[in-house]
């Protein structure tokens, strides 16, 4: 069996290619068999007000894309910069992996990828935040 497998918890709700889907009252398992489909699971959706970091920032525009609300031929040269200005200020190797991944992912239109690769930054930058404030 091939393709993503999403796991929801009850009520969950999710996003493909669009639409939102709820889950109903128990856990289930949903394999998506066509490739190249937009998903994004709402509890990880990032509300527009919440942008407000660097890595925060081009999570949202890779959002914007999965959710339909931007064009990726359109997005693909702000994302490049951004994720390409985040590598100037994250140059660990591991945030280095991370970033090529990204940029890799939206070379590919993987946008989903590029999310993720993305996101897995967000607790880096955080305690870059934090330590920064103290």
């Amino acid at each position: 069996m091939g393709g993503l497998v999403l796991k929801l918890g009850p009520k969950e709700r999710v996003l493909i290619n669009g639409a939102v889907i709820e889950n109903g009252d128990r856990r289930s398992r949903l394999s998506i068999m066509t490739p190249n489909v937009n998903i994004l699971r709402l509890k990880d959706a990032i509300h527009p007000d919440d942008a407000t970091t660097p890595v925060r920032r081009v999570c949202y525009l890779a959002q914007l894309v999965l959710t339909g609300d931007a064009d990726a031929e359109e997005m693909e040269f702000q994302l490049l910069r951004r994720i390409e200005e985040l590598s100037q200020i994250l140059t660990d190797p591991d945030s280095r992996k991370l970033l090529s991944e990204a940029s890799h992912a939206v070379l590919q239109d993987q946008h989903y990828q590029c999310l993720k690769a993305l996101r897995s930054l967000l607790p880096r930058e955080e305690r870059l935040l934090g330590a920064r404030m103290s």
